[in-house]
């Protein structure tokens, strides 16, 4: 039986005095949530404050630990960002909630150490050594024969999203080969050779304990199965779920969830599931996460939106796909500002940027725009599509376009890359640290050990953990050159003399590699790997201490980001400027979402068009959402002159502001 717990108005000015600013208190849809402990889904329009709500609960529920049976808290969310806002807000306040039996991390990190770590102990003695997409992936490039990737590619199969997604989808007997099941896997027949060297490379992954995340999902997949009683001793341990970013979660993750703390809807735990299911733009493009997560019968909504204005919340509302708890958003943030749209011509794309920061500081200098000095990140500029694969005609127009400076990998680094010079050019500038470089130093090394199949104790290196402790007890002086080269590296790195500190570690190399093998010599692999360059960055004027997607004007730094990296985030002042995606139905956002500009909602099954162009305009109305839901006081879209004037020339000028960039002197 679950514990009996009542929250009263005396908790409820608890967590207002550490959550909310002096004389502000939560409101009345608000505190219907806080107080509730039931299963629920708790719909939230953008800026409505649901984490912090949340966070009231868990304050809350802390001082009633533990609770009287011994179970524990359950919180999950998508991603490090929002797990991290949570530890950093209330962690201080709540030293029991994160201690056991409760667990607060991500959906992967909760399937990693209680489902698919224990079942690979079980099958495999070890637990995982890695769990990580890009390394995982590089592997699966080192080891995969030329003949199969190029007969894979000529099929147009990704073999990396193949390796992971058919594990996970039960398509292949990847799927089944540790209880001895096989199928065929799609449009590979068993009998080939193709077959045969992806599914003994998968094997041998698996049995070293090389997972990618989906890896994860499949063995807590069959983890649940083979041990039912797995579900019981999960709603035994947790009491209590809470599933923040709902909308983000992917189809398998959604389903797990479920299976575990909602078995045919007689779950012994308490599961409440959060988010805007219309801000649903992580899932990937084959998954219906929208058609997935249906809502419970006692569905809660947040409706006031303390991040919008009146005017951008009239605006956002049409762009929501699923508008039954969006249609009466309230925007409360005081600012009367319109929605402004940025016409620009042809050849004056490159104009959008530096028109709206003139808009920006205008406002501000007038008193309409209050940005806060001391503050970053208040104005940003995004778009959906941000760069090309490859060259492109036709005048179509992305973020790069635009700013032609934008680098997407300054965005969002990564652990691996093509080019050692990749590593010293793309890790987080914004702190002006030591620490992202020296991480990308050593993930670099760490690449170049795999490379020349340089093990430890019999096994590849995938972690900095283990090379540091190896060579710290194996070799305290190697140990004690490998630290000094890499700060003095990365601290070449962040002084702007980037070239010097590739330089530098490509000298330092041949030596590292005789710290394991002392007549080793680098392959032609290795050597291309050290000296090549696919970082399209060529010239000095590039090397700096700063990012590239960043715009400095009048004592206002600008990002220039997507949509993805701006989820979660509040701007005074956003400038979304719309990019190419595909064909069908149009091109860009104000082709396919005519109607809702004009003021018109239109939900998925009013859609009577082909579905490539049903697909896309759905995937664009998210974007769209998202991306307009950021500001609180400005919000600028620029689209060109052509496509208003065919699409949205009888836009309502009442509720919109039309600005065009001015024409250039000489043209």
């Amino acid at each position: 039986m679950l514990p009996t717990i009542k929250i009263s108005e005396a908790d409820i000015h608890y967590a207002e005095r550490l959550l909310l600013p002096v004389d502000k208190t939560f409101d009345d849809e608000r505190r219907a949530f806080i107080r509730n402990l039931s299963t629920i889904d708790l719909q939230a329009v953008p800026g409505s404050g649901k984490t912090t709500a949340l966070l009231a609960k868990l304050l809350i529920l802390e001082k009633k630990l533990p609770l009287p049976d011994g179970s524990g808290i359950l919180v999950l969310s998508h991603t490090n960002a929002a797990i991290n806002e949570i530890k950093d807000k209330i962690q201080q306040h709540c030293p029991k909630l994160f201690r056991y039996p409760n667990f607060i991390g991500t959906i992967q990190s909760f399937v990693n150490e209680f489902l698919a770590s224990p079942y690979c102990a079980l099958t495999i003695k070890k637990k995982p050594l890695l769990v990580e997409n890009e390394k995982y992936f590089s592997y699966i490039s080192f080891n995969l024969s030329y003949k199969t990737k190029t007969a894979l590619q000529n099929r147009n199969i990704n073999y990396f999203e193949f390796l992971s997604e058919s594990f996970l989808n039960a398509e292949s007997k990847f799927q089944h080969f540790w209880n001895g099941e096989e199928k065929t896997i799609n449009r590979i027949g068993s009998h080939t050779a193709t077959y045969s060297e992806l599914y003994n490379l998968k094997h041998k992954l698996l049995v070293e304990g090389i997972l990618c995340f989906n890896d994860c999902y499949a063995l807590a997949k069959k983890y649940i199965n083979k041990y039912p009683a797995v579900i019981e001793i999960m709603n035994q341990r947790f009491k209590f779920v809470f599933v923040d970013e709902m909308q983000d979660m992917a189809t398998h993750q959604h389903d797990l969830i479920e299976k575990l703390f909602y078995v045919d809807g007689q779950g012994r735990s308490v599961l409440q599931r959060i988010g805007d299911i219309n801000q649903s733009i992580y899932s990937a493009s084959n998954e219906k996460i929208d058609d997935v997560w249906k809502y419970r019968e006692h569905t809660l909504s947040l409706m006031n939106s303390l991040r919008l204005s009146p005017e951008i919340a009239d605006l956002v509302k049409n762009f929501a796909l699923y508008p039954d708890h969006c249609t009466n958003i309230k925007g409360l943030y005081p600012c009367d500002l319109k929605p402004h749209l940025i016409l620009y011509g042809d050849n004056e794309h490159q104009d959008v940027i530096p028109y709206f920061t003139t808009l920006v500081t205008k406002y501000r200098d007038e008193g309409e725009l209050n940005i806060d000095p001391d503050k970053s990140g208040q104005v940003k500029i995004i778009a959906w599509s941000t760069e090309w694969d490859d060259g492109h005609n036709d005048g179509k127009i992305r973020l790069v376009d635009y700013y032609p400076l934008f680098k997407k990998n300054e965005s969002k680094p990564k652990t691996d890359y093509d080019c050692l010079k990749s590593y010293f050019h793309f890790y987080d500038k914004k702190a002006n640290l030591l620490a992202p470089i020296r991480n990308n130093i050593l993930n670099a090394l760490l690449k170049i050990l795999r490379f020349e199949n340089i093990q430890i104790d019999g096994e590849a290196v995938y972690s900095s953990y283990k090379l540091l402790k190896y060579l710290k007890q194996d070799s305290p002086t190697d140990y004690d050159q490998l630290n000094l080269k890499i700060y003095q590296c990365a601290l070449k790195t962040v002084q702007g003399k980037t070239t010097d500190a590739l330089s530098d570690l490509q000298g330092y190399i041949p030596t590292f590699v005789t710290y394991f093998d002392k007549t080793h010599s680098l392959s032609p692999t290795c050597m291309n790997f050290i000296n090549g360059n696919t970082t399209k960055i060529e010239t000095p004027a590039q090397e700096n201490t700063k990012s590239s997607n960043i715009v400095e004007i009048d004592n206002l730094q600008i990002e220039v980001t997507n949509v993805h990296a701006v989820k979660g985030q509040t701007h005074c002042a956003t400038l979304y400027v719309e990019s190419f995606f595909s064909r069908g139905y149009g091109n860009y956002e104000s082709e396919r979402l005519r109607n809702q500009f004009l003021g018109t909602q239109t939900i998925p099954e009013t859609l009577e068009i082909q579905n490539t162009s049903h697909d896309k305009i759905i995937r664009s109305a998210k974007m769209a959402y998202v991306g307009f839901s950021r500001a609180t006081q400005l919000l600028c879209i620029a689209i060109h002159k052509d496509r208003f004037n065919t699409h949205l020339s009888n836009i309502d000028r009442n509720l919109w502001e039309v600005h065009e960039v001015p024409k250039k002197e000489n043209s």
